[in-house]
């Protein structure tokens, strides 16, 4: 396995996707979230014919999304949620997939027309050199869509210290065995989650600004992707977190270019063009 790889988060990572597979996440959710992460992409600059990759696909529920769009669309993950990309996107006869890491990509350099990676490569061991690994597959002038952990860097202190909170829980339930984990992160989903994003959703309906009530993300979202971000967020054991700064100069340095980013949640999502 890849030195860039860590074992236990890529085991984590595939019990979660078997566990929540999405086929019950309700089509409304699944293509606002498609079209936030996405906003940014390029679509009008790669053809109908274009060949590209999505990096830690997980169980394909961006690929689905992509791959009516493209030529071809090479989904690659080291973990065990390939197999659940493949029932998901057995429909599609221009996707394959490839059971390997971003170090072990089986692209000749400067091939794709486009890529994307989101929310897997903080979950590597070096994201800069994941990143950069994942870059060198790209053709001059293809796009790559990155979302990225933020650090919180556009959020007031207290919010901040909320999370510390938070983090310390994660470094516990990461920890748990698979099933306590699981059942744990149910109740996280319940018992703060659900809460604090219903709270917000009633301010919002009071017109009041909730844009850094924590949690305010979920507040027009379904219980089902709570629970899957909250198994997600607090059941992995390597997480690193970002600021936009540096996630602008980890794109430069790994060759990118025209470096965007979306000015809203979800925070950092940006893209870049291959020099």
């Amino acid at each position: 396995m890849s030195a860039n790889i860590d074992p236990a988060v890529v085991r984590g990572f595939g019990e979660e996707w078997s566990r929540f597979d999405q086929t019950d996440l309700d089509p409304v959710d699944a293509r606002e979230l498609f079209e936030q992460y996405f906003s940014l992409f390029p679509w009008s600059d790669i053809g109908e014919d274009a060949e590209g990759f999505d990096l830690g696909c997980g169980s394909g529920r961006w690929a689905r999304f992509v791959a009516p769009r493209v030529g071809r669309l090479h989904c690659a993950d080291p973990s065990d949620a390939l197999a659940v990309a493949r029932r998901n996107l057995a429909a599609f006869s221009n996707v394959e997939f490839h059971h390997v890491g971003v170090e072990d990509l089986p692209f000749t350099d400067g091939s794709m027309d486009f890529g994307y990676s989101l929310g897997v490569l903080h979950h590597v061991p070096d994201t800069a050199r994941g990143l950069t690994q994942a870059v060198r597959c790209l053709a001059p002038g293809a796009p790559f869509l990155l979302y990225l952990y933020y650090a919180f860097d556009n959020r007031p202190p207290w919010f901040r210290a909320v999370w510390r909170t938070s983090e310390a829980i994660r470094l516990v339930v990461s920890r748990l065995p698979r099933r306590v984990r699981q059942v744990v992160s149910d109740l996280l989903a319940i018992g703060i989650y659900y809460p604090l994003a219903r709270v917000a959703a009633a301010g919002e309906a009071l017109t009041l600004n909730v844009s850094n009530w924590p949690l305010s993300a979920y507040r027009h979202r379904s219980f089902y992707v709570m629970r899957t971000d909250a198994l997600d967020r607090f059941g992995t054991r390597l997480e690193q977190r970002f600021t936009r700064e540096q996630i602008r100069g980890m794109m430069a340095a790994a060759g990118l270019t025209k470096i965007r980013f979306r000015d809203d949640a979800p925070f950092w999502c940006a893209i870049g063009i291959k020099i």
